[in-house]
Order: C-alpha cells, then sequence, then structure tokens
C-alpha cells in the first residue's frame, strides 16, 4: 500500500500532466503512487472545494496499474460531468433527471484519452445541464473558488478548473457552447483553449452540437499541456460535417518555436453591457504591452459586427436544442422532464422552445451563421485579436445563479461574456490565459483568439507570455501545496 508522503504530494504538486508522464515513463514513480497522492488530495481539498461530484476511483486505480506509454502516463484528471462519455461511468449533467444515467459507451475523444494514459479520478462539477457560467447546480451545490470563496469559479466547467488551479489534478476534461472552457480558466487562474470548429469530433454518439458550437477540450495550468492534450484527441471521424487543417509538426513541439513578428488587435470596447471594469481594461493594456515589447505589432480595433443581436438569435437556437436533448433524454428516463426536475432558468428555456416557430428557428440560425461569418472576416487582418475573457472580474456565488426564471433577465446578465460566445459562432480557435489579477485573490483571463485552423500560433504567443510573465508559481487559498 502506497504511503502519501509530503514530498510525494509536492512532486505531485509541482508537476504538471506531462512532468507526471515524464516521471513515470523513467522509473522515477510509480503511477500507482501518482493516483493513491491524488485520491489522499481528493480526499483533503474536495470538502472544501466541492469540485468532484462522483468518483471514480476503482477506474483510476486500474489505470496506476498499466498507464501504458502515452504523454499523459499515470496522470490523474477529471472528467466533466456533462458531454464526455466513458463507458461504465454516471453522467447526470447535474440534474437529478439524469441521476440513473451510466455510459453505455465511449465518445471518440475518450477512446483517445484511455491511450494516452489519464487516470480519471471523477467527474467535476458543473451547472445544471450546463447553459450557465457558474457551478452552482441545485442537486451538487457550487464549487468553490480555490482562490476567493466568495467568488464564482465560472462555469461550465467549473468544477474542472477549480481541481486543476488547486492542484487537485493537472489536467481536466472541459467543454465549451459559449464559454465554458475559457470564463472559469478566467475566473480560477489557469489555462482553458477553446480548438477550431472542425478539431474534434463529436462522434460516435453524434454528428453535430448546436451546428458546430460546442467544442471539447481541458483546463490545465501550463501551455504545453493544452498543446500536449490537443495532440491527443483531436482528429475526425468519417462523415463528420467540419474539419480544420492539420500543422505538419505537432502542437507541443511547435511551442519550441518563437513565433514570427504578429499582427495583434486588441480592444478595450464592451460589445455592449457595462465597459470593462478597470481592472480589466489594466490588464488588457499590460497584455498589449507585454505583445509590444515580445516584438510583435500591436494596435487597438473595435469590433463592429453587432454581437448583441447575435446573442439572442443564439438562445433561440440552444433553447430548441435543449428541448430537443430532453425529447431523447425522456425515452431513457421513460417520461418528459418536470418542472420539478429542473432548475427555474433551464425550464424557463424548454417553455421558451415551445413558443418558436420553424422560420424564427432557421432565421436565428442564418443569422447566428452570419455573424459568424462578419466575425471571421473583421478579425482576418490579424493574427491574433486580444481581448478580456470577462468584461468584469469574477462575480459573486450566486450572480448567475439558475434559480432565475425570468429567461430575458438572466440571459441579459451574460454581457460580461459576451467576447466569449462570438468565438463559439465564428469557429475560431480562442484560449484563455491567466495573465491579470485583481486585488491578488480575482484572477484576470486575457482570451487569444486565431485563424481558423491555427491553433499553434496562439499557443505559441500563449507560451511566450507564460514564458515572460510565469503565472504557474502562483497559489490560491486552497491548494495542494
Amino acid at each position: 500500500m502506497t504511503t502519501v508522503t509530503d514530498d510525494l504530494v509536492r512532486l505531485y504538486a509541482e508537476s504538471d500532466a506531462l512532468g507526471i508522464g515524464e516521471l513515470v515513463r523513467g522509473g522515477q514513480i510509480k503511477a500507482s503512487e501518482v493516483v493513491e497522492t491524488a485520491i489522499h488530495l481528493l480526499e483533503r481539498l474536495n470538502p472544501q472545494l466541492n469540485a468532484v461530484v462522483i468518483e471514480t476511483l476503482d477506474l483510476a486505480r486500474s489505470v496506476g496499474c498499466d498507464p501504458g506509454e502515452g504523454p499523459f502516463a499515470g496522470a490523474p484528471f477529471l472528467l466533466k460531468n456533462l458531454g464526455t462519455m466513458w463507458k461504465g461511468t454516471p453522467l447526470t449533467s447535474g440534474t437529478p433527471y439524469l441521476k440513473d444515467f451510466v455510459c453505455p459507451d465511449d465518445s471518440e475523444i475518450v477512446r483517445k484519452l484511455r491511450a494516452s494514459g489519464l487516470a480519471p479520478l471523477g467527474r467535476s462539477n458543473t451547472p445544471e445541464y450546463g447553459w450557465c457560467i457558474t457551478t452552482e447546480p441545485r442537486m451538487y451545490g457550487p464549487t468553490v473558488n480555490p482562490w476567493n470563496p466568495s467568488i464564482t469559479t465560472g462555469g461550465s466547467s467549473g468544477g474542472s478548473a477549480a481541481a486543476v488551479a488547486a492542484r487537485l489534478v493537472p489536467v481536466a476534461d472541459a467543454s465549451d457552447g459559449g464559454g465554458s472552457i475559457r470564463v472559469p480558466a478566467s475566473c480560477c487562474g489557469v489555462v482553458g483553449l477553446k480548438p477550431s470548429r472542425g478539431r474534434l469530433s463529436y462522434g460516435p454518439h453524434d454528428a453535430d452540437l448546436w451546428f458546430g458550437c460546442i467544442y471539447f477540450l481541458c483546463n490545465t495550468r501550463t501551455v504545453r499541456d493544452t498543446a500536449a492534450y490537443l495532440d491527443v484527441v483531436a482528429g475526425n471521424l468519417p462523415g463528420d460535417p467540419y474539419h480544420a487543417p492539420r500543422p505538419a509538426v505537432s502542437w507541443l513541439s511547435g511551442l519550441s518555436e518563437r513565433p514570427r513578428r504578429l499582427r495583434i488587435g486588441y480592444t478595450l470596447k464592451a460589445p455592449w453591457g457595462e465597459p470593462f471594469a478597470p481592472e480589466v481594461e489594466a490588464a488588457v493594456k499590460n497584455a498589449a504591452a507585454l505583445f509590444s515589447n515580445l516584438g510583435h505589432i500591436v494596435e487597438e480595433y473595435d469590433m463592429k459586427t453587432d454581437l448583441q443581436a447575435a446573442w439572442w438569435s443564439y438562445n433561440d437556437i440552444i433553447a430548441v436544442e435543449t428541448s430537443t436533448e430532453f425529447t431523447q433524454h425522456a425515452r431513457f428516463v421513460g417520461r418528459p422532464p418536470e418542472e420539478s426536475d429542473l432548475q427555474p432558468f433551464n425550464w424557463s428555456m424548454l417553455q421558451y422552445a415551445r413558443t418558436l416557430s420553424a422560420t424564427r428557428y432557421s432565421a436565428s440560425i442564418a443569422a447566428v451563421r452570419k455573424a459568424g461569418q462578419a466575425i471571421c472576416v473583421e478579425l482576418s487582418p490579424y493574427d491574433v485579436f486580444v481581448t478580456p475573457t470577462l468584461t468584469q472580474p469574477p462575480r459573486a456565488v450566486g450572480y448567475w445563479s439558475m434559480e432565475d426564471a425570468d429567461r430575458e433577465r438572466y440571459l441579459a446578465r451574460w454581457s460580461d461574456a459576451a467576447f466569449m460566445f462570438a468565438h463559439n459562432i465564428s469557429g475560431l480557435p480562442a484560449i484563455s490565459v491567466p495573465l491579470g489579477m485583481a486585488d491578488g485573490d480575482r484572477p484576470i483571463g486575457i482570451q487569444l483568439v486565431g485563424r481558423h485552423g491555427d491553433e499553434a500560433t496562439i499557443l505559441r504567443i500563449a507560451a511566450e507570455a507564460e514564458e515572460a510573465e510565469p503565472w504557474i508559481q502562483r497559489r490560491p487559498e486552497v491548494c495542494a501545496i
């Protein structure tokens, strides 16, 4: 039986996922020791964080017995409690309505993750059914931000980002339909990349999700872990509706190449809602100055596309798609959802979907696609476009509560995340990196947007920023070390 020592905890917590894989493959540490250390930290930290809501410890231990030779051999991670199918694991999506669902098969992404050597400790907390940028489900209760318990972790991958920030795990599964990888990365001070449309497959269970506007990847503490994870999961199945060109070299090896002199745009203007908070504006200006000092051409530019109008059209799509998904879930549950099954906002979305005509739905799809096209055209002069991830510092717990039954009032609060859904609909890759901090305990993320298919450039410049202003040694109040 493994004795978890302070030295083992420190080695684990100071290593990223690639570092753990290197130690395991090199024989300096056993994968079983790594897994038991992670379980020890789960027992110690999760009562404070509520980041992990479903445990899969036997599964993690089985990987620890035979981690293979993958890049992440034996590195513990978390599955998100939404979307990602790992055969035999529970998947509730944060709602009691699906409390008995167990994954019948693997997602294509999971098939690749298995081969990489990652050891799943469990599933991370999410808001109920995901359409929220905080993580406060009625079923499990809120996840606590390890930096400051009064502020949100972000969502919907809030459990994942909090666990990574606290060094409970070095990497965690995340997904993004309107900022759900990037917002929690920003709020918890970690890295979150939303890849290009078509970079990963939805298969084999789905051909398409929200017309190509949902994306899967991870939250990590280092840019290199994000690049390596992308190397592992990228690719398509026959018949996938979207594809993205793959670079000649891996994204991880590409980090060693210094970016050429880039043309970088940045904005200090919110598309709608409140203007940038002073701390956020300062963080964007500091990022622009950093990239200028690194030798890039930097200029201010304010986007012209009407993102506010696109936001409301996008939510027409989401309401109908969510209603369709619950119709499919009803076949498993044996009945349609009732009002008592869901938090008020989700129930309001299902009721709203029933009011939309086919003509209105079609018009909303066309409007969203046109806005996505306009964004791509508008930003095409830039190799990288810089925005804040959120226009305000992390909000107080409860600000985005899904207990609000007023659909329009609730969705209007999302103006903080106006730069998020814009790149779900544009299909452009976008990464949030933790370049800002307010008052020492409110992380502020900076979003770097690239051209379609060019994750390599934004990963390289993110790595440049990481080297110039390293964030890896920052430690939140709740932390493994």
